[in-house]
């Protein structure tokens, strides 16, 4: 007879034993369940089209979407297709798959999941020696990429791209159709460089080649692209026309994310040409399509917009709610331009309900942004690799140029191989020109645009708005309520004038006018009200039709202020006079009865602190930006005024503004 072995173990024990096992059985009752639904979730249709697939093993994007393309949005049936591939080491397959994937994570904006899959395609068309999956992938990174603002990277795996592609005798039309993204790809990081023309060039020509291949999407994002070119040049008219023709695309190939960004745009140009109820009934239709679509960062842009247009219609709170829902949209998406935009209208609103304070810090929030994006190192690099991309371009179209010239060298006679040097020196001089003419624009645009910025800084001095401040709170410590309440408000429409003229190059003389009313008003605090300030419009001068520089006359009068009157004992005056001058002149002319030049330099000199005035330079240099434009030249003269007996008796200064 067997023994029965007994084995006491405490009631303790025996439960946590039970408690393990029931816990092991609870997780592969869990696994088996989830691989079972799994599995159910799978169509049949689709495992049986990927074992197919995976037997034939087609090696061409074409042949593959063909197969797949009704499943490509689905990412449960496409990781599925991606597993399978793997597994079976179909690499074409694979990359199809995470390409797919990546296209999904990418519309909703979770760019670096999409990163990742992209990367992993790229690994994958490597291991597989399949150009056209490895440009296929190129310019998806390159899309991630230029929608989070690295546009150095874009730019490096575009133009990869279209190199690797170009390097195909024969391309296919998938191959092709890869040409066309990098082309647009190149001309989108241009139109993020705010190099237009150039985006415009790259966008026709990849127009012509969509049209060869009858794809309407292309032809779709591209008269998008070009819309949005023409807008930032101000082009209102073409740049809506290119809109609607994208939306007619969109809506032939039944794009929901084209018609709703087509619409967007279309809504935006409506903004600028005052159509606003029309633009905010289209944001507001489109606005749940965005939300459903999931794309966040198109529903961020048509809250910002909607923002926008509700500001320029005067509801403001319902354009606060909008703004500061794209703004955190944007925060959370990290989306740089749109936090900047939004930060933009932001501003504007708050200094349209006068509240310049939080209006100024909405500013510098947007500034610091602009600032992020247009890094200047980065911005650097891109110029240099745009240069050299052109040049390269170039070189390559001479070098196959000189390859079939030598050709038809053997074929034809010598003056004919003459005329086609000929052409070529022409095609690269002109290219070179060109060139030339391009940085010299940029050149200019730098300078104009530095010479505002100085501008600004010399209009909006500390010491002006420090001293300004003490003497409205001297009134208020003073209890002098009504003249504290006078200046201050005159104080602040000041500073409203002065961020409002900044922000735009010329301005009407009736606003000027009115800018250094206030400016000589708040400056004659300081002064104990001495200063008698007149101005004169002769000749019937109609002053809103003539247009000026903005804020150029202040620095005169700052300077006859602070070096003519401020030494001078008596009567102060200063008079401003608007006359109509020769050859298609105005002269405004400054008089005022200080002490004179000389006097006041011997002064200046003998100060412990001298006052550096740098704005009559800025004001001088802004007058010939502005002068170019016009059949005559600016010109500014300084007159010493003298007395009988030859003592200094003032100074005037005569200001020659061309208006033809």
């Amino acid at each position: 007879m067997f023994k029965q072995l007994r084995i006491h173990m405490p009631n303790s024990t025996i439960s946590v034993h039970r408690n393990r096992l029931f816990y092991l059985i609870c997780i592969l009752f869990t696994f088996i369940y989830t691989h079972l639904s799994y599995s159910q979730t799978i169509p049949a249709t689709l495992k049986k089209k990927v074992d197919s697939l995976i037997i034939t093993a087609p090696k061409t994007y074409q042949e593959i979407d063909n197969v797949l393309r009704e499943f490509g949005k689905d990412s449960t049936l496409i990781r599925y297709v991606k597993n399978r591939s793997e597994d079976k080491g179909y690499l074409c397959g694979q990359a199809y798959a995470l390409n797919q994937l990546g296209k999904i994570y990418r519309d909703i904006s979770l760019y670096p999941k999409a990163l990742d899959l992209f990367q992993d395609a790229l690994k994958t068309s490597i291991n597989a020696n399949s150009i056209e999956f490895r440009v296929y992938s190129l310019n998806m990174i390159s899309v991630v990429y230029r929608n989070t603002e690295a546009i150095k990277s874009s730019l490096d795996y575009s133009q990869e791209a279209l190199e690797l592609a170009e390097t195909v005798p024969e391309p296919s039309i998938e191959l092709k159709r890869s040409i066309n993204v990098s082309l647009n790809s190149i001309g989108n990081i241009y139109q993020m460089l705010e190099q237009y023309d150039l985006a415009i060039e790259k966008f026709e020509k990849s127009l012509i080649l969509e049209k060869e291949l009858d794809n309407k999407l292309g032809l779709a994002i591209n008269h998008q692209n070009l819309g949005e070119c023409y807008e930032a040049q101000g082009k209102l008219e073409p740049a809506l026309q290119n809109f609607r023709k994208s939306l007619v695309y969109n809506e032939i190939i039944d794009s929901e994310k084209g018609k709703i960004i087509c619409n967007y745009s279309i809504a935006h140009i409506y903004v600028h040409n005052g159509k606003i109820n029309e633009a905010i009934n289209i944001l507001q239709s489109n606005l749940n399509k965005a939300i459903a679509l999931g794309d966040q960062k198109i529903v961020t842009i048509i809250y910002i917009n909607l923002g926008w247009a509700l500001t320029r219609l005067g509801d403001f709170d319902s354009a606060e709610t909008n703004l500061e829902t794209g703004l955190s949209l944007a925060k959370t998406y990290e989306l740089n331009a749109e936090i900047a935009e939004a930060n933009k209208f932001l501003s504007e609103l708050w200094i349209k309900q006068d509240d310049y304070e939080k209006g100024m810090r909405y500013f510098k929030e947007s500034r610091k942004y602009e600032e992020r994006i247009t890094n200047s190192l980065n911005l650097r690099y891109v110029n240099d690799m745009i240069l050299r991309y052109e040049s390269q371009m170039r070189a390559n179209q001479v070098q196959r140029l000189s390859e079939e010239n030598e050709s038809v060298r053997l074929k034809l006679r010598k003056n004919r191989t003459i005329l086609i040097v000929i052409a070529i020196f022409l095609v690269l001089l002109i290219g070179i020109l060109y060139i030339l003419y391009r940085q010299s624009q940029l050149n200019a645009e730098k300078k104009l645009l530095t010479l505002e910025q100085s501008m600004l800084r010399s209009q909006m001095n500390p010491h002006f708005l420090f001293n300004s401040l003490n003497s409205i709170k001297l009134y208020i410590i003073n209890n002098e309520k009504k003249n504290a309440v006078h200046y201050l408000n005159k104080f602040s429409k000041l500073v409203r004038k002065i961020l409002e003229a900044s922000s735009q190059r010329e301005i009407s003389l009736a606003e000027e006018l009115e800018t250094v009313t206030l400016y000589m008003n708040i400056e004659n605090i300081r002064f104990s009200n001495e200063i008698n300030f007149n101005v004169y419009v002769k000749d019937d001068i109609n002053t809103h039709n003539i247009k000026i520089p903005s804020l150029i006359l202040q620095p005169f009068l700052e300077n006859a202020l602070w070096h003519g009157l401020s030494s001078k004992d008596g009567a102060k005056n200063i008079d401003l006079e608007i006359k109509k001058g020769k050859s298609g002149f105005i002269e405004i002319i400054i008089t005022d009865n200080g002490v004179g030049r000389d006097a006041a330099e011997k002064i200046k000199d003998s100060k412990v602190l001298k006052r550096k005035s740098v704005g009559i330079d800025i004001t001088k240099e802004r007058l010939a930006n502005f002068s170019r434009d016009y059949e005559n030249y600016f010109h500014v003269e300084i007159i010493d005024k003298f007395d009988d007996d030859t003592n200094p008796i003032g100074t005037q200064i005569v200001i020659y503004i061309p208006t033809i």
